[in-house]
């Protein structure tokens, strides 16, 4: 399901440890993981301090594009959730600065409550 729920643009819950043990080294002392997601080929992960996108880029991936949002700098969030029918919810965040909303899909079961209560905890401080 994971490559299926891929390219349908959907995202799929990554393992801490494994992005610890990939991403770890750009976070700062006492940041932690709260949870992450990729989708296809680029991953975001939202930590106790902010959210990182990290954009996987050429041919093998190597190069990273990786966008630091800080918690602070998010106006609002939106999340619509999956109907009975429907495949995917849909989290939305807007960022003071940026032009556009930056909006992720996600699987109906794959942790959006979560994602809804972080951001809460983080951005209503």
């Amino acid at each position: 399901m994971g490559l299926f729920s891929g390219l349908l643009g959907l995202s799929t819950a990554l393992d801490e440890t494994k992005l610890m043990a990939e991403y770890g080294k750009y976070m700062i002392d006492g940041e932690t993981i709260e949870i992450g997601f990729t989708l296809i080929r680029d991953t975001f992960v939202f930590t106790n301090k902010r959210l990182l996108l990290i954009d996987k880029q050429g041919l093998t991936g190597k190069k990273l594009e990786i966008i630091t949002i800080p918690y602070r700098s998010i106006d609002f969030y939106l999340l619509e959730t999956a109907g009975t029918f429907e495949m995917d919810s849909e989290l939305k965040i807007a960022v003071k600065g940026m032009p556009t909303i930056i909006t992720k899909k996600f699987r109906k079961d794959d942790g959006l409550d979560a994602v809804y209560k972080i951001l809460s905890t983080y951005v209503l401080k």
